[in-house]
């Protein structure tokens, strides 16, 4: 009785946001359904555990889950899935509660939901599933989560405790490492690319994950994301994976994998991982050949990317979502940067981190990435703004060998300087990283002042 209550109660919930504003939502119904009824998710009924994916790591949690949910529903499977975003026990179990009818029983194909990786582990006491993917273990919100080593003995428990069925990046050592623990492992990856990059010994790479000796990488298609092997143990990405990305055309946006053609949906280096995993769990999951899969990429729309545009006088703003305190996310948009051989001007914007009391300033992830490619960019001018890392984040760029009269430094927050800067740069054709919460202040300020 106590579950249907909630249930009820969440449905009620579902339907009044859904009339305020239907995009929004994700998290509250299933929040205040499970303070009435702490455990209901395991009340629910006609879950399939072997239909039961989990899609957890550090990067590319979201895009990943909704490829695979596209390719399943193209190919004509009921599909219940956290498309938002809401990655914790209250996200699922709003899904969950949308999905199910009044008694409680979930009528779907299959349930893939993207999860926490820190709280992984509790949502898998909640719902059984028997299949997990893993993205990647890196550096990500140091004050969250401490040492990355943290977060891949929590995922790591997940697999040791619960016998599953995982789907392991092949290029990242810690999730590869996760191997020897799996009831069946398949691999995912992807082959040597034209943007792939090397670092020198000045660069940090990583301990090991079984020996905890040094690994070294050969290159890298993403940071910490390519050829390795530990100096010590062998530990290797030698074998080769199931399901690798190959031929990476970024000009004609296209790939392949196991022979079969790809339209690439979206060009950064990074996507070509998700990719792979994407049509790895289509084919091992849900029976769905390569040819269907590639049928689905053709009209894939990402919900929520990381890559944004917006206009303000003239100027064309690119924004990447940066999830500040990730070195794999940063040197990712410094490529990226890198590769656009046009005249261009870029906007750096690290800041202080004050999404948890206290409030945390560091700036480790920018001297773990290489700015050196940018010295070579066709960059006019770099603004290096915010009120208190603006310093290092020049710091940085000197380092990688930008010469420091390309360089300003604006030590400011307030969104109408920094808007104000940005208008006065030489090109129309703008890159900004800074925190989402500070762009998300200058877009609002941009499409007022328009």
């Amino acid at each position: 009785m106590n579950f249907k209550a909630a249930l009820i109660y969440g449905k009620l919930i579902n339907s009044a946001i859904k009339l305020i504003d239907s995009s929004r939502g994700s998290n509250k119904a299933g929040e205040m359904a499970l303070a009435k009824c702490p455990d209901m998710i395991k009340h629910f009924k006609g879950i399939d555990p072997s239909k039961v994916l989990f899609i957890t790591g550090t990067n590319g949690k979201s895009t990943t889950t909704n490829l695979i949910h596209h390719i399943f529903t193209k190919s004509g499977y009921s599909v219940v899935c956290n498309l938002e975003g809401a990655n914790l026990l209250p996200g699922i179990c709003t899904a969950l509660i949308k999905a199910s009818d009044l008694s409680g029983n979930i009528k779907a194909d299959y349930l893939i939901f993207e999860t926490d990786e820190r709280y992984l582990h509790k949502i898998r006491e909640n719902v059984e599933c028997d299949n997990l993917l893993v993205t990647n273990i890196m550096k990500d919100q140091v004050q969250r989560n401490g040492d990355p080593d943290f977060v891949y003995r929590k995922i790591e428990k997940v697999v040791k405790d619960f016998k599953m069925n995982l789907f392991l990046n092949a290029d990242e050592p810690r999730a590869r490492s996760l191997e020897d623990n799996g009831v069946k492992v398949i691999r995912y990856g992807a082959a040597k690319h034209s943007k792939a990059f090397v670092k020198d010994e000045d660069f940090p790479t990583m301990p090991c994950p079984k020996c905890r000796h040094k690994i070294k990488f050969k290159y890298y298609n993403n940071d910490m994301v390519g050829s390795f092997k530990c100096v010590n143990c062998g530990f290797s990405s030698e074998e080769p994976a199931d399901y690798i990305s190959d031929n990476a055309d970024f000009e004609a946006k296209t790939f392949t994998v196991n022979g079969f053609s790809f339209n690439m949906p979206y060009e950064p280096p990074y996507m070509l991982y998700n990719y792979s995993a994407a049509v790895a769990a289509a084919k091992e999951l849900g029976g769905i050949s390569e040819e269907k899969s590639a049928e689905a990429f053709a009209d894939f729309k990402n919900i929520g990317g990381r890559l944004e545009t917006i206009e303000y006088k003239g100027k064309k703003i690119q924004y990447m979502r940066f999830k500040q305190e990730n070195p794999e996310t940063l040197q990712n948009f410094i490529n990226i940067i890198a590769a656009d051989p046009s005249e261009k001007d870029v906007v750096i914007g690290f800041g202080t981190v004050d999404d948890i009391t206290p409030f945390y300033i560091n700036s480790f992830y920018g001297y773990d990435c290489n700015f050196s490619a940018l010295a070579e960019a066709n960059v006019n001018k770099f603004l290096c703004v915010t009120d208190t890392i603006c310093y290092d984040s020049a710091n940085c760029l000197i380092y990688g060998g930008v010469d420091p009269g390309l360089i300003e430094i604006i030590p400011t927050d307030d969104s109408a300087k920094i808007a104000e800067a940005i208008a006065s740069l030489k090109s129309d054709n703008i890159y900004l990283d800074m925190k989402l919460d500070a762009f998300e202040a200058l877009k609002n300020y941009v499409e007022k002042e328009a």
